[in-house]
């Protein structure tokens, strides 16, 4: 996934509501930990954040619940990644 935008976008991964940060430009890659299996992506894409269902075979009844989320570095990404700070107004 690539942040195209000129904002900070949330990459929203399911089906445990995995948040993950993107700036301008940034490239994040989502896969699954476990090699050899066919995944399909669904992908919803609105205003700000992309949310990802990862299948296999693309079978919607077998969710990929086990997938790693890594940088253009390849480095690995924690749920939370550069999650932006809420404001004591935001409430």
């Amino acid at each position: 996934m690539e942040n195209v935008g000129d904002r900070v976008a949330c990459l929203f991964i399911e089906p445990y509501g995995e948040d993950y940060w993107m700036n301008p430009g940034e490239v994040f890659t989502v896969g699954p930990i476990i090699e050899g299996i066919d995944v399909w992506f669904s992908t919803f894409v609105s205003r700000d954040c992309i949310t990802v269902w990862l299948y296999e075979d693309g079978d919607p009844t077998k969710v990929v619940l086990d997938y790693a989320v890594v940088d253009a570095h390849g480095t690995r990404l924690d749920c939370g990644h550069q999650r932006p700070q809420r404001s004591a107004e935001a409430g």
